[in-house]
């Protein structure tokens, strides 16, 4: 999926142009099904990527940073292949082991990048105090003292923060 391509239909199917949306599906489409064949039971392949086209058609609107979109997408498709796995399993009463469990897992540098891309989506006021919070470790009010908040305020700050950023990283 080029970002050239994307870049423009995508912010105007993002905000709701029907034809764009179509174009960026359609041109989405064989980069999402090569990747749903490394993640999927042949049987699968299509039904997999129908519907993640399906949920990126839905969810788009809630993608806040564009360049994300290949990354989102294939993250998409591969919880639905985890999905139809997972269901294949039960509807042939196999139990479900642990070799699926893993997959459902970002790999720690997806998980990094997402993470990265969430914190970049959030207004800045809503990063630094994540930031405060969880990468520096600073105390709720040691936060309020740097930034001349209350307690209340600092919680509140942070709670909405992370709200967003749980937003952004759902597919």
């Amino acid at each position: 999926m080029t970002l050239l391509m994307a870049n423009g239909d995508l912010a105007a199917a993002r905000s709701g142009d029907r034809a764009a949306l179509e174009r960026v599906l359609t041109h989405s489409r064989q980069d999402l099904r090569r990747y749903a064949e490394f993640h999927c039971v042949i049987n699968d392949v299509e039904d997999a990527v129908q519907e993640s086209l399906i949920t990126v058609s839905r969810k788009l609107r809630d993608l806040r940073v564009l360049e994300c979109f290949v990354s989102w997408t294939f993250r998409i498709v591969k919880r639905e292949c985890n999905r139809l796995k997972r269901a294949r399993r039960l509807l042939s009463g196999e139990p479900i082991g642990e070799e699926i469990m893993p997959v459902v897992t970002p790999e720690p540098a997806e998980w990094r990048h997402d993470v990265a891309a969430a914190l970049e989506s959030l207004p800045a006021h809503y990063r630094e105090i994540i930031l405060l919070r969880d990468l520096e470790g600073l105390t709720v009010e040691e936060i309020g003292a740097r930034l001349g908040m209350t307690r209340e305020a600092v919680k509140s700050r942070l709670h909405r923060a992370r709200v967003l950023a749980r937003e952004y990283l759902q597919p």
